[in-house]
């Protein structure tokens, strides 16, 4: 949700390095004032507040990044100041993939607080992180696939091409009318981590592998990919 107040600050980040230097002040990064962060934080906190009232308003600041650049300072400083952020990828629109997310650099810092047994189901937090792990090994695959050529890759770079493939068609796109729940997406998860022989789970503890890992699946566990 963004308020007046996102619009009244739009015009005050690019001009910040001009402004600073006319003030004859100490650049800091790329020529940003040394207080950016200040003033961003400052300004985020303002347009989530409501006069006379409790709370707060969740705020959604959409930040387009210069030549796609994560590490501009404006973006930069604004993932310290959120709790979380969501990368859209331009590569991953190119192919189709609708939601075009890149869950490599999104993240979100209250995921731990919100997630396990009694919020969701005890094996979220291990499923999620080897989940990530696949797919950033997956990316690393592809990278060195373009060099070396697919004929040059081991039988286990081959399971998270694979694994890859699936994750990006499967699991992060949805359809426009999709309403997948939490409980499903874990199951769904599960289902793509069985393109590997269990001893390729390194991130999951032997207790929830015993339960969720085995190949005839769950009640209810959906259709195999």
């Amino acid at each position: 949700m963004c308020s007046p107040m996102c619009a009244l600050w739009l015009p005050y980040v690019p001009i910040a390095p001009q402004v600073s230097a006319a003030r004859e002040e100490v650049p800091g990064r790329r020529g940003f004032p040394g207080y950016m962060y200040t003033d961003l934080a400052s300004i985020y906190e303002r347009a989530g507040r409501v006069g006379g009232r409790g709370g707060s308003i969740t705020q959604i600041p959409i930040l387009t990044m210069p030549n796609d650049d994560i590490t501009h300072p404006i973006p930069d400083l604004t993932g310290f100041i959120t709790e979380g952020q969501i990368y859209v990828d331009r590569q991953l629109h190119n192919r189709q993939i609708y939601p075009p997310i890149n869950v490599l650099p999104s993240l979100s810092r209250l995921m731990k607080s919100a997630i396990g047994e009694g919020m969701t189901r005890r094996d979220h937090g291990d499923l999620s992180n080897q989940l990530y792990a696949c797919y950033a090994i997956g990316k690393d695959v592809q990278a060195m696939k373009a060099v070396v050529g697919e004929e040059a890759l081991s039988a286990d770079d081959l399971l998270y091409l694979e694994f890859l493939h699936k994750f990006e068609r499967h699991f992060i796109a949805q359809g426009p009318y999709e309403n997948r729940s939490v409980f499903e997406s874990l199951e769904l998860g599960w289902q793509l981590l069985r393109t590997f022989p269990r001893q390729m789970l390194k991130r999951i503890p032997d207790d929830v592998l015993d339960e969720f890992y085995p190949r005839e699946g769950r009640a209810g566990g959906g259709t195999a990919l």
